[in-house]
């Protein structure tokens, strides 16, 4: 696997580059990133071949979604494939009254879950000046889970059936997007809109790894069927598939509990065996089905976008796969890389 491989983007038929620049991190998730390192990373990030981008309003209340336009705006457009999602409304309000959670140093930008149908209209109005754009390539309705809305999911999600999923639509008709999609925190989710809209991709966090391998039982063999373009994020399970089971280590954003910590150590003893570097296994085992069309890999400084370009890279041998499936580690209906 190379960098710059390509990947045709399902039944929309553009091309994206199979390592995708992730753009959660430029938006201070949890600590600052300079100004200087931001357009440092997309400038490398391109550099390196990658020409698919992610941001979202969310990532830093715009923050995110100013650094990736600023990066790209001398860049020709039909040169990259860009994605950003709807479902926050950001709205102009002092520094100090509102809630930025756990981004920091934000734009004075509050952030409000809006998922009607003109308000979505707004939030890409919106999207498209804050990036200096004409257009997007890909947009997401962002976080109708349970993950992000607990108990009160399913009338968010029905808000989003009703308002965000037809405003994309015609989005789509207009030609303001080539395709539309769902990301998310959960599979099952998915699923559900997968079977209710007329969609032509998904990105997917945290649920398709070397640990969490559910979806290639039902949701990754419906999308090869309809030809839906599966983006993975989140392919270190928030820190644990690149650290290993270290005391701290950070499993969907909080401490990994015991029987995670386990098996990524079974896991590792594997890795040690071959020689591989765990967060390698992870990102080439997360590429491998034929669904998977994009891995979105974020980074706070160009060493680690570098890094995260060896792993994919890496050399590993096919003896490495076959000892985790007949350790009971992979699923038998997953695929390994050739």
């Amino acid at each position: 696997m190379k960098v710059n491989d390509t990947r045709t983007f399902g039944r929309a038929g553009f091309d994206v580059t199979l390592l995708g620049y992730g753009g959660a991190p430029i938006g201070n998730i949890f600590r600052p990133v300079p100004e200087a390192e931001a357009q440092a990373q997309i400038a490398e990030a391109w550099d390196m071949g990658v020409r698919s981008f992610d941001t979202a309003p969310m990532y830093g209340h715009g923050l995110s979604e100013h650094r990736v336009g600023h990066a790209l705006l001398t860049r020709d457009r039909d040169d990259y494939v860009l994605s950003t999602k709807v479902g926050r409304t950001l709205t102009p309000a002092r520094r100090g009254s509102f809630d930025t959670g756990i981004w920091v140093d934000t734009p004075p930008f509050r952030a409000d879950f809006d998922y009607s149908y003109d308000a979505v209209l707004r939030q890409v109005d919106d999207s498209l000046q804050r990036m200096c754009q004409d257009r997007f390539d890909i947009l997401y309705v962002h976080d109708v889970d349970r993950y992000t809305h607990g108990d009160a999911q399913p009338a968010r999600f029905a808000e989003a059936l009703e308002g965000a999923f037809p405003a994309l639509i015609r989005l789509r008709e207009e030609g303001v997007v080539r395709a539309i999609g769902v990301g998310v925190n959960e599979a099952d989710v998915v699923v559900d809109a997968l079977e209710r809209v007329d969609l032509d991709c998904v990105l997917l966090a945290g649920r398709y790894t070397l640990l969490e391998q559910d979806p290639v039982k039902d949701l990754l063999p419906l999308a090869v069927e309809r030809d839906v373009a599966i983006v993975l994020g989140g392919v270190f399970n928030s820190g644990i598939l690149a650290t290993g089971a270290v005391p701290g280590a950070k499993f969907n954003y909080q401490p990994a509990p015991d029987e995670v910590l386990s098996r990524v150590r079974d896991i590792e003893k594997h890795c040690e065996r071959h020689r591989v570097p765990l967060a390698a296994a992870s990102i080439q085992f997360a590429a491998a089905h034929p669904a998977v069309r994009e891995l979105l890999l974020g980074a706070r400084n160009c060493a680690q976008l570098r890094q995260n370009a060896a792993w994919l890279e890496h050399p590993i041998p096919a003896e490495f796969w076959d000892d985790l499936r007949a350790a009971g580690l992979i699923l038998e209906e997953a695929p390994t890389p050739s």
